[in-house]
């Protein structure tokens, strides 16, 4: 099952590539997928209908008991059939649905795929966290999927609306999914349905009904079911899938789970009947106003689901049968509607069925499709979604309790009104309509048929055929409570049939006084506009959020330095002088060496607190830097020395980079800052309380540090020498796995800043030899040069050498003849030229060194990123762009993928998450050879760091430079443009002194 899962990931990260060279044809292609899980399903068949469910165990986090677990029971099977069945066919469907010419496909198959693969994790999971994560995959992917038109305001709305309302449902759901592992002692599903119900447990109560809350936001039931029609902004293909067969099941299919081992807890059935009779009113209710053909499947769905809700609510045996059948025909009638209305739109552009005439006749074929799933979903026999809806009514009626009677009631008036908006939907798709113009538009592909054709099949055959369902459907509930159920088209005259006659008796009446019954809808108030209500939170959670932030962001950031100092000290200060334990008195030194280098630090420190320059105090920040890469190295730590030493460098350079756009002065408002002695006592007072918790922190140790066993376990596990290097990317990977994830997130905030229209924007590169772009210049130049007139001496220094410009040997850097020859400096180029390949080489041995000597993956990014910083500043961004010929972004991902790839390697060669393994071995000539997966853990280590570094430098560096080219070039243009109208007005002035002086030369020769 792992290994099926596993591949709709590996295809989804595939999809994008194949629809490079295939177009729209590798949706059949990528169809293979859902098809394999369809295929191992029924394979797994015989072993789970007898009792006998497959399962597969990883151990994830073995020391805390946490276990990826996946088990294949009856229930599981079936939803497992339904997501990977109609998934198969909506994947074909959309070889035809979308367009060659539409953007973004490839982006879209990878989403598809990897939620179909979430969902079927879902369904597989026997683990309350491991569910859960996959239960926010759906979600994540959901919004992708509804998002996926980007460029309008409706989809984008739509998407964030479905991502807040099920992710609220999805947060409240896992805080009772905790609270359920802790009262039972296990997270195992199959164990905590078996225990049943603890009798008396509140937290058990409790933790039910918030996972509850989760199911009911998911499966859009009342007050959350406003989501689902705003979800139709999406692709028809989305809407067949995600709201009609996949995710719109999971709230139904944690019901199903629990129902029948907690349906006696108080409560339970109340509120679940309650809920999914009111939402399966509302929802009728308002798919008889609707016009758009998609709304009115949209609000039917959400019918549907109270349905199944009310029913899945009982737990007994006779009636969870009938909700199994009921989810099934479900699955089958709405897919298929969901296809042909996109169908539909495809072929002629609308789906308001108020314009929609003599589509029956244009296409009858479509049409037999629509009017069979639209009868299913009516309940007209013999089709299969009449043989479910009998058996829900004949089981229910059994139940003989008040709440079965409620339920009872809510579903037959429901079921009338099912009729009316199925007749509704018929009669506006297909039918000719008076005074409406038949529609025209192209033809049907005959591949975008074979999808809804196949489900419209399913439908018919399963109604005469049912009864094959009832070993499934028996093989899960065999241990349930109550009566069994057998699903048979023809029972008899039964109060059930008598009862479904009733249903299309006034279903009827209902489609005869439609005309009524749409004007009384109209003079109805609406008694909660539950969209509305959302807007309004919202709203008034972002009027809270900036009324807060008005109140305490003041726009200084010594202000708020100071105010979390406050704070800690407060804490921590209140916290020491309880403390009735100090521990031992710290030793003033260990080594005259250590006093020399607090020489250093302390005074710097000091003096970068009065510096005025910005400059100036990021150079004394450096020297405190440098005297700790001093101070480990004396301490018998050479890794950290060089990582501190390449960190500071580094930290130094983005500095720089960033001063280029800030005032040279470090002056801020006073009234928004404290006074500079205020601020010095609260720094000191920090510092001295940190010190003081440290000390009281190492004299109060109770247990031997867990450090203490570094040493062995990096060599004798971990299989090196260097105990930091093993620790990163073996005994504490976890860690390293959160911080690479932070500094992606890091990389991506950085250039977000910068990078305002699109991130995706490259580096723009010299096409030699060409000539450079005119009016280029570093951002060393100062403006004025750029902008005074220069004699014709200083006009041709700044003209890029001709001599570079005939070959690209000719030049010490490719791009270095973008900058004017005042501007550059030969020595650096010649000294970068000699050292930058040395320097990545250097940066790959560390890499490879780093198991057992100093380096490392992150030494090894830093050395790397600081090649290609010198030759930035050699050479400027064209420079950059010569160097840097891959995407940071890419590379920032590749990375992180190999990272993931190796941790959830260790499920495949070891027992779980993250374990490493180690292969060595004796080669002639090369001797004795040993690698390990940690290395490959490094190596992704060394691209997320070198990727974060190219960021920083195409943000703060590259794209820096072109914004500052750009205010130099319109500054220039100003000036330019005024000093043409200065011109203007001498000249001007002077034609008119001409002018004059003729009029008195002509005044005088005519005196003369």
């Amino acid at each position: 099952m792992g290994a099926i899962l596993s591949t709709f990931f590996v295809a989804a990260c595939f999809a994008p590539l194949l629809f490079r060279f295939l177009g729209r044809n590798a949706f059949l292609l990528l169809a293979a997928v859902p098809l394999t899980g369809l295929m191992f399903s029924i394979i797994q068949a015989p072993a789970v209908l007898a009792g006998r469910p497959p399962w597969e165990l990883y151990d994830w986090l073995p020391v805390l008991d946490m276990s990826i677990i996946f088990r294949m029971d009856t229930l599981s099977w079936i939803l497992s059939l339904m997501v990977t069945g109609v998934g198969t066919l909506v994947f074909v469907y959309c070889a035809r649905y979308f367009s060659e010419r539409d953007p973004g496909l490839g982006e879209f198959a990878a989403n598809l795929t990897a939620f179909a693969g979430m969902m079927y994790g879902l369904v597989l999971a026997d683990e309350l966290l491991v569910l859960f994560m996959f239960w926010e995959g759906t979600t994540v992917f959901s919004y992708l999927l509804i998002g996926f038109s980007s460029t309008r305001q409706q989809s984008r709305r739509a998407a964030l609306q479905a991502l807040v309302v099920t992710t609220f449902g999805g947060l409240i759901m896992l805080l009772g999914m905790l609270m359920l592992s802790h009262e039972y002692g296990t997270g195992r599903i199959s164990d905590i349905t078996t225990r049943g119900y603890l009798e008396g447990n509140v937290v058990v109560a409790i933790a039910m009904y918030l996972i509850l809350i989760g199911a009911i936001s998911k499966s859009a039931l009342v007050p959350f079911h406003f989501w689902l029609p705003g979800a139709m902004a999406a692709p028809t293909p989305v809407s067949a899938y995600l709201h009609a067969a996949a995710m719109v099941k999971a709230g139904i299919f944690l019901i199903l789970r629990f129902s029948p081992s907690f349906y006696t807890m108080p409560g339970w059935v109340p509120v679940l009947v309650t809920v999914g009779v009111g939402t399966m009113l509302i929802g009728a209710w308002q798919a008889l106003r609707e016009f758009d053909l998609k709304l009115v499947l949209a609000y039917g769905t959400v019918s549907q689901l109270g349905f199944l809700t009310a029913v899945s609510a009982f737990g007994t045996r006779g009636v969870t049968i009938a909700a199994l059948a009921m989810l099934v025909s479900h699955a089958l009638f709405k897919s298929t509607l969901f296809l042909t209305v996109g169908i539909i739109d495809h072929a002629v552009g609308t789906r308001d069925l108020r314009k929609l005439s003599g589509y029956g006749k244009r296409d009858p074929w479509l049409a037999g499709v629509g009017i069979v799933a639209a009868a299913s979903m009516a309940g007209v026999p013999p089709l299969y979604g009449f043989v479910a809806k009998e058996a829900v009514i004949e089981t229910i009626l059994a139940t003989q309790s008040k709440a079965g009677y409620i339920a009872l009631a809510g579903i037959l008036l429901g079921s009338v009104m099912t009729v009316g908006y199925a007749w509704r939907f018929v009669y506006g798709a297909f039918a000719t309509q008076e005074n409406i113009e038949p529609v025209s538009g192209h033809s049907t592909s005959k591949l975008l048929m074979v999808s809804p054709v196949f489900l419209a099949v399913a439908l018919t055959v399963l109604g005469p055929l049912s009864f094959v369902l009832n070993g499934p459907f028996a093989a899960y509930t065999h241990d349930f409570s109550g009566h069994s159920y057998h699903l048979a088209l023809w029972h008899g005259f039964t109060p059930a049939l008598a009862l479904s006659g009733a249903i299309f008796a006034v279903g009827a009446v209902l489609i005869y006084a439609g005309p009524y019954v749409s004007q009384f809808q109209s003079h109805m108030p609406t008694i909660i506009d539950f969209p509305r209500a959302y807007s309004r939170i919202i709203q008034g959670l972002v009027s809270t959020a900036a009324y807060v932030t008005s109140r305490t962001q003041r726009g200084s950031m010594p202000f708020y330095q100071s105010v979390i100092y406050a704070v800690a000290i407060a804490g921590m200060g209140i916290t020491l002088l309880a403390n009735n334990s100090w521990g031992v008195v710290p030793e003033f030194a260990q080594s005259w060496g250590q006093v020399a280098v607090a020489a250093i630090i302390v005074p710097a420190a000091l003096a970068a607190t009065i510096a005025r320059k910005r400059f100036q105090a990021v150079l004394i920040v450096g020297v405190t830097g440098y005297g700790m890469v001093a101070f480990f190295a004396m301490q018998g730590a050479p890794d950290l020395a060089l990582t501190q030493a390449l960190v500071e460098t580094i930290t130094i350079v983005v500095f720089i980079l960033v001063l280029r756009r800030l005032p040279v002065n470090m002056a801020g408002d006073p009234a928004k800052n404290f006074s500079p002695p205020v601020r010095a006592i609260i720094g000191a007072s920090f510092g001295i309380l940190m010190m003081v918790g440290v000390v009281v922190a190492m004299g109060n140790r109770i247990h031997t540090p867990v450090s203490d066993a570094w040493g062995e376990l990096a060599y004798n596990v971990g299989h090196g020498k260097n105990i930091v290097n093993v620790a990163l990317v073996d005994i504490r990977a976890w860690d390293t796995m959160g911080e690479l994830s932070v500094v992606v997130v890091a990389a991506t905030g950085i250039a977000s800043l910068i990078f305002v229209q699109s991130r995706e924007r490259k580096l723009q590169r010299v096409d030699f030899p060409t000539d450079i772009p005119s009016g280029f210049r570093r951002f060393t130049v100062p403006v004025a040069e750029d902008i005074l007139p220069k004699n014709s001496d200083d006009t041709a220094d700044d003209k890029p050498n001709n001599s570079d410009q005939e070959s690209k040997r000719n030049a010490w850097l490719m791009a270095g003849r973008t900058l004017a020859p005042r501007n550059r400096s030969i020595m650096l180029e010649v000294l970068v030229r000699l050292i930058f390949h040395a320097m990545l080489v250097i940066s790959v041995y560390l890499l490879f060194a780093g198991h057992n000597a100093p380096g490392g993956g992150f030494a090894a990014g830093l050395v790397a990123g600081l090649a290609f910083t010198v030759r930035y500043l050699a050479g400027g961004r064209y420079e950059l762009a010569e160097a840097a010929v891959f995407d940071a972004g890419r590379l920032l991902g590749t990375g992180l993928a190999i990272v993931m790839l190796t941790a959830l390697g260790g499920l495949f060669w070891g027992e779980a998450v993250l374990q490493s393994e180690y292969w060595s071995a004796t080669l002639p000539v090369l001797g004795e050879l040993s690698l390990g997966t940690s290395t490959l853990f490094d190596i992704g280590v060394y691209f997320v760091v070198m990727g974060l570094m190219l960021d920083i430098l195409r943000s703060l560096g590259a794209e820096v430079d072109r914004h500052q080219e750009a205010d130099e070039q319109r500054l220039a243009e100003v000036l330019a443009e005024g000093d043409e109208q200065a011109d203007r007005r001498k000249l001007s002035a002077i034609m008119g002194r001409i002018d004059s002086l003729r009029d008195r030369i002509d005044r005088r020769g005519d005196g003369l």
